[in-house]
């Protein structure tokens, strides 16, 4: 080869190169025409929407407008959610599960029908039963059983559906936290408020589909993978909002930047962007457009949203707020305000429910007392609210934890806690929901008769996550997303709908 021609050879490798530095996976799959090509479009387009296994209808990913709002499969009785998580899972023994047998048996040994073969995550040999730390009384014209711990919530308990015998497979915080939401007790599966973003998208463009809120000073303990997106553009992860402070962190413009430099900013990355779609034609650059379009809006849309000062001062009292504060009576008042201005999913989490009794921090006749006050008033508020401006029909609320606790004291070490305290209870908990199509003032389910476990009605979380998304006119068996070559549910290969809740 002559010397011409080597450095033609090097000059066509160095072009070659340049070119192929631009070329990325999804280009090369794309631009086959068989074999991987065509491997490839299947996998491309089944990532694109989720097809029913009968029902051939999709939703369509939109890579330019992400969030736009969709149809359901079927018309459902809910519009939006809200979901309230009292972190560290509260006593269904001391609220809703009434059990006067386990009053007699208070200060007994445990029985070892009830130890033998099971695993708690403190007790250990031979603990005493405890009777319930509460007075209860029959409320409402459903007659429910309810705490003396919850007084406002007292006054709505013909708006409740009890589901009274949960059960879980995880007694630690985190998996069950997890599994409550994620359908998985492992790290890396969606969040039910992404599937539901994903699903419906927002009916208003300028705020995101998915919001969290926060209170009891901390995260729940599985983190912010319990809203996360998974496997699913990240698009559709939620959105951790603040009652205290700025409502989202960099929300406000630097020192020095006013409104005009930050959009003629995002004007400029977005014409690059566009630029670069038009040699490419990648649609994830789309995306990455609608995302900072997205952030620009809710610099302008966000602080008015979660504003609750402008509210009447008898909203003020019927919550309980303080504005400014970081409270679950703020965060419950701003979830109003929210579904409101068409947010489709808006996730509570309340730290400071785990009641151990080996403190006066985590005890039964104190902080759990006063976790329940807390959050009772403006619970009881947000309902009503929603009931008065007509929302609670096309709202699901639902309220609970992530498992419950035993009928046993807690003895960690073996050893009886200076407080009354009780341990993870995987067996049998309480939720209730609300609105949304939800039976008004019913029970479903039936416990032991110190709680222990189910004799009836026994439903896993699973069958929860399966009613929320048929509540918002989802099918959990075919609302599906393709991931590693397969087809990724919610729920998994279970899951039923609890129909005997639905009105």
């Amino acid at each position: 080869m002559t010397k011409k021609e080597l450095n033609n050879h090097r000059l066509f490798s160095e072009a070659n190169h340049e070119a192929l530095h631009f070329v990325t996976r999804r280009h090369f799959l794309k631009d086959s025409v068989t074999g991987l090509g065509a491997m490839a479009l299947g996998s491309l387009l089944a990532g694109c929407d989720w097809l029913g296994s009968k029902d051939k209808s999709a939703i369509v990913f939109d890579s330019a407008n992400p969030l736009a709002g969709k149809p359901p499969l079927f018309p459902g009785r809910a519009k939006s959610v809200i979901y309230l998580h009292m972190a560290g899972a509260p006593s269904q023994l001391e609220l809703f599960d009434y059990k006067p047998d386990l009053i007699k048996l208070d200060g007994q040994d445990c029985p070892q029908s009830l130890l033998e073969g099971k695993r708690f995550a403190f007790i250990r040999g031979v603990p005493k039963m405890l009777g319930p730390y509460a007075h209860f009384a029959q409320r409402g014209q459903s007659g429910a059983w309810i705490s003396e711990h919850l007084p406002h919530l007292t006054t709505v308990v013909d708006e409740l559906s009890f589901l009274k015998a949960v059960k879980t497979d995880q007694f630690n915080h985190a998996p069950a936290q997890l599994l409550m939401h994620t359908g998985s007790a492992r790290l890396g599966r969606p969040s039910i408020g992404a599937w539901a973003s994903y699903g419906l998208g927002t009916e208003n463009s300028n705020l995101p589909a998915f919001v969290v809120l926060t209170s009891g000073g901390r995260n729940p303990d599985a983190g912010k993978s319990v809203w996360g997106s998974g496997f699913l553009p990240s698009v559709y992860q939620g959105v951790q909002c603040r009652s205290e402070g700025d409502p989202v962190l960099f929300i406000n413009n630097p020192e020095g930047i006013s409104n005009d430099m930050r959009k003629a900013s995002i004007d400029a990355i977005n014409e690059v962007n566009q630029r670069s779609y038009k040699e490419f034609k990648d649609p994830e650059i789309l995306s990455r457009i609608s995302q900072y379009e997205m952030a620009y809006k809710m610099q302008m849309s966000v602080p008015e949203a979660m504003d609750i000062s402008d509210e009447p001062a008898y909203i003020h009292e019927m919550y309980g707020t303080h504005p400014g504060k970081e409270s679950f009576a703020n965060n419950a008042l701003l979830a109003r305000k929210l579904v409101e201005k068409g947010v489709r999913y808006v996730q509570l989490f309340d730290w400071g429910w785990d009641s151990h009794g080996t403190s006066a921090g985590d005890s039964l006749e104190i902080s759990f007392v006063n976790k329940c006050r807390s959050v009772d008033r403006a619970t009881t508020a947000l309902l009503l609210d929603l009931k008065q401006r007509g929302l609670l029909d096309e709202t699901l609320v639902v309220w609970g934890g992530e498992f419950g606790r035993t009928p046993m004291q807690e003895n960690r070490e073996g050893k009886v806690q200076a407080y009354k305290g009780r341990d993870h209870h995987a067996e049998a908990f309480t939720i209730w929901m609300a609105g949304g199509g939800i039976k008004k003032g019913t029970s479903y389910g039936e416990t032991d008769p110190v709680g222990y476990s189910a004799i009836s009605g026994q439903v896993s979380p699973y069958d929860i996550q399966s009613t929320i998304l048929n509540q918002l006119g989802f099918n959990h068996e075919t609302f599906t997303y393709e991931f590693q070559g397969r087809n990724f549910k919610l729920t998994d290969v279970y899951g039923r709908v609890i129909n005997e809740i639905i009105a």
